[in-house]
């Protein structure tokens, strides 16, 4: 499929990918079917845990699912850091793609099995094969841009973020009619199949990225691997020893494993910045461009935090509060999920060709910019979603029209191509060539410490009721995208010579 959308290029007579170089096609399509087998499972996630697998009256289950929702998110992008370090110190990114993708698959089969443990064994094996997958691919796409115009690579990556979202559309069509539909462990094992043809395309087509990611940046020693492995078994002891206590004292509660997964999404951001300061390799001249980095990092946290309950309270909303009838079918909950994707789908290429065309005038928004619109738009999103609960609140029916959602999801759609895009180019140019594959570690973990602040946010929705909780969110991202844009000459000194 790939090669049929490759054309030849006017100059070099090689192969392109619109224009792009040969390898995106590739990178292209591998991540288009890793999302989605990730969009698939998470469309079902939420409502098959308030379905099938918690206990307890039904408020009590939506608000535990939209919990333990934010912070699976969360270990997931968690995952990317250890990812990182994996391609730039053992195996380089190439290798680390192959064996993440290879460990999703399994994932989503073993969700496949109608088993509670089967269940958690599935998920864990997704958050571990997407840390080794999710940060490195991105940073193979930037390596495809070594030397070109940052305009390009900004381009570059906007067209890769149409694979997400392309993959994005259509998982929740078919993965959440057959789970909502048919049976929950079907829809899983759908999204498995999709990650296998993943992985399949990948290893065809890695003959076309040339020698980018075979190698590690720094390769580890044998003395560092060791420390390392000693890290690890240290840490997963504690874990073990502390849930086994847990157990045996009676106390166990599955909020105790989220409160845990939550700080700790929230202290490891904070202990890689620590350590990359720390390390006598960065140079100063790059010190302050890390610095910068700080700036963007803390901004798409809170972008994440709210952007990312569409999986979670906002499917819930549309499951129990949105008039989702169309004559008298009601279609599936899960398929708002595709609303977005399909909107980015739209708007990449206007937004791509905008950047470029507003760059040749010297007339593109700065990053900084570009980052305090996507927060004035995801807090208008919420804005929105505060009068959607209001309405619902005050109508007979107690829901809404479905054109409440998509308004949020438009607005939504819009801060996104203004900061994911933007965002992943920037870690690109940002990082040391040493630190890419953490630096990229460390963009996904900002989604990360989002969703685990998701883990303690979203259980402010039932007290607080919908119209004051996405309120005071929105309010805050406001906030935050006003800060941004005074403080944007600031950071903008920071970055020093990266546009």
């Amino acid at each position: 499929m790939a090669s049929s959308l490759t054309k030849d290029s006017p100059n070099s007579g090689e192969k392109t990918f619109f224009g792009h170089p040969r390898g995106m096609a590739t990178l292209f399509m591998t991540e288009m079917w890793e999302r989605f087998s990730w969009y698939g499972m998470r469309a079902i996630l939420t409502l098959y845990l308030v379905a099938a697998v918690l206990d307890g009256p039904l408020e009590g289950r939506e608000a535990l699912a939209a919990s333990i929702y934010g912070v699976y998110n969360a270990v997931v992008y968690m995952a990317a850091m250890p990812g990182g370090w994996v391609a730039d110190r053992l195996w380089g990114a190439r290798k680390a793609v192959l064996v993440g993708g290879i460990v999703i698959a399994l994932g989503h089969f073993t969700l496949a099995l109608p088993s509670d443990i089967a269940f958690f064994i599935g998920l864990a094996l997704i958050a571990a094969g997407t840390g080794l997958l999710k940060p490195n691919i991105s940073a193979m796409v930037g390596a495809l841009y070594e030397g070109q115009p940052s305009s390009r690579r900004d381009a570059g990556f906007t067209l890769f973020y149409m694979a997400i979202n392309i993959g994005g559309l259509a998982a929740p069509l078919l993965v959440g009619y057959l789970g909502e539909n048919v049976n929950w462990h079907l829809g899983f094992g759908v999204a498995g199949v999709g990650m296998t043809f993943a992985v399949i395309q990948y290893a065809l087509g890695s003959k076309h990225l040339g020698d980018v990611g075979k190698l590690p940046a720094k390769p580890a020693s044998p003395e560092e691997r060791r420390q390392m492995l000693r890290k690890v078994g240290l840490w997963s002891g504690v874990a073990v020893a502390a849930l086994l206590i847990d157990l045996a004292l009676g106390t166990y509660d599955i909020e105790h494993i989220v409160n845990v997964l939550a700080v700790l999404g929230v202290v490891v951001p904070i202990v890689y910045f620590v350590s990359i300061f720390r390390n006598p390799a960065l140079t100063q001249e790059d010190r302050p461009k890390i610095k910068a980095y700080v700036w963007f990092f803390i901004t798409a946290v809170l972008f994440w935090m709210i952007y990312d309950q569409s999986g979670s309270l906002l499917t819930i909303f549309a499951d129990n509060k949105t008039d989702r009838f169309i004559g008298g079918w009601e279609f599936p909950a899960s398929w708002l999920q595709s609303v977005n994707p399909a909107m980015v789908i739209i708007l990449a290429p206007i937004f791509a060709g905008l950047w470029v065309k507003l760059a040749t005038r010297n007339r593109e928004p700065s990053t900084p910019m570009k980052f305090a619109l996507a927060m004035l738009l995801i807090g208008g999103s919420f804005g929105i979603m505060g009068l959607a609960g209001a309405a619902a609140a005050n109508s007979e029916t107690g829901k809404v029209t479905v054109f409440w959602l998509l308004a949020v999801y438009l607005a939504q759609t819009m801060g996104e191509m203004c900061l994911s895009p933007v965002g992943l180019s920037l870690s690109t140019k940002l990082a040391p060539k040493m630190f890419i594959g953490q630096i990229m570690g460390l963009w996904f973990l900002a989604t990360s410490t989002g969703n685990a602040l998701n883990g303690w946010t979203t259980k402010l929705n039932a007290p607080l009721g919908d119209a004051a909780y996405y309120t005071l969110q929105a309010v805050v991202a406001v906030a935050a995208g006003i800060a941004f844009i005074v403080a944007g000459r600031k950071i903008r000194a920071l970055m020093g010579d990266v546009k």
